[in-house]
């Protein structure tokens, strides 16, 4: 099969020999060179200037397949340019445009880990995590044999364990100001969602202290008995056996 790049270079010989569809009269470069030009311009991190050059060759070649590179080399110098927004919304396009290119699972990887990088404190917006999460686990569905399957499943792992930790830290949130009911409604989320996780031991803790603080004694004695058999050594345990004692 012949590469992508191929393709191209043999398509931009032929669509300038033919002239078919193309106005090329006021375009005095060739595809390869546009292209050459904008490489080297992206390769000295001039990445405006390489995204521009790009986007005149887009739209001054009216080849699927030069349409294709072009916005494919776009994404990719905001993602160079570390203009995440920018780069994920670019990707996405790729994707949706070309969908049976064999770029394609390339792209959607790169769209997730444009998501990925936005990722900030756990105090912060949770959308990029939860973007990053979403693309990261359609990617391993939708290409499961890829190179990029052992980078995407560590870096899935690590949004849902960010993920948890949001919703740890709104539950203690909500303990710690008296909403003790929604602070349960949190607490049991994350033992459903995220049960495989190091937060269990913590969890089961606030959950058994808002049970209680709320005046479901039984539920709370539960959590923090399931707490003390499963963790007897966890840095919970001894606040959690306090707690029964006085329960």
């Amino acid at each position: 099969m012949i590469s992508f790049l191929k393709r191209f270079t043999l398509l931009g010989v032929i669509a300038l020999a033919a002239c078919a569809t193309t106005d090329t009269s006021s375009l005095k470069k060739s595809p390869e060179a546009s292209f050459k030009e904008a490489d080297e311009l992206s390769a000295k991190g001039h990445y405006d200037d390489a995204i521009a050059q790009w986007k005149k060759v887009k739209e001054s070649y009216r080849s699927p397949e030069v349409t294709a590179m072009a916005e494919l080399k776009i994404a990719d110098a905001y993602y160079a340019k570390e203009g995440w927004i920018e780069a994920a919304a670019a990707y996405e396009d790729f994707r949706k445009l070309h969908p049976k290119n064999d770029k394609a699972p390339y792209a959607l990887y790169r769209m997730a880990l444009s998501h990925y990088n936005q990722i900030e404190k756990i105090d912060t917006d949770q959308t990029p995590v939860k973007n990053a999460a979403t693309s990261l686990e359609m990617f391993l569905r939708q290409y499961p044999q890829s190179e990029y399957v052992k980078d995407a499943s560590d870096k899935l792992s690590l949004c849902r364990l960010k993920m948890a930790q949001y919703e740890l830290y709104v539950g203690r949130f909500y303990y710690r100001t008296g909403k003790y009911i929604s602070a349960v409604g949190r607490l049991e989320g994350i033992l459903k969602k995220y049960a495989d996780l190091p937060l269990k031991d913590e969890t089961l803790y606030y959950l058994g202290a808002s049970y209680l603080q709320s005046g479901e004694i039984a539920k709370g004695k539960d959590a923090l008995s399931r707490l003390v058999k499963e963790f007897p050594a966890g840095a919970f345990t001894q606040k959690a056996r306090k707690l029964l004692g006085s329960a």
